[in-house]
């Protein structure tokens, strides 16, 4: 299994307090840029099929996803509201000069 570090954005590409989709090495991920730092979680809901990208923050580290209107907590990926149940994948962030680098297993 290899594991790589993948540009996802530039920094300055992510909205504070919003979410940025993009597609590395054939998924779906979402970017979030916290008070606290840039995360990173699959950009699917695992409830419905939604894009997390298209949704809303909330209660400062929640995703709510636009479909059904359940959340995530984005550091942890763990479900928070229904009808989500099962947990986001998240994926480890590095930040190196602006530009914000996903690590994806493989």
């Amino acid at each position: 299994m290899n594991n790589d570090w993948i540009k996802a954005a530039e920094v300055s590409e992510v909205e504070s307090d919003g979410t940025f989709g993009v597609e590395l090495g054939g998924q779906e991920i979402c970017l979030y840029k916290l008070d606290d730092g840039i995360y990173a979680t699959d950009g699917k809901c695992t409830h419905g099929d939604a894009y997390l990208a298209q949704g809303f923050i909330v209660e400062g580290s929640l995703i709510e996803c636009p479909l059904h209107e359940g959340t995530f907590d984005i550091k942890t990926g763990a479900p928070t509201g229904a009808p989500c149940s099962v947990a986001l994948k998240c994926h480890k962030v590095k930040v190196t000069d602006g530009v914000i680098y996903i690590h994806l297993d493989r």
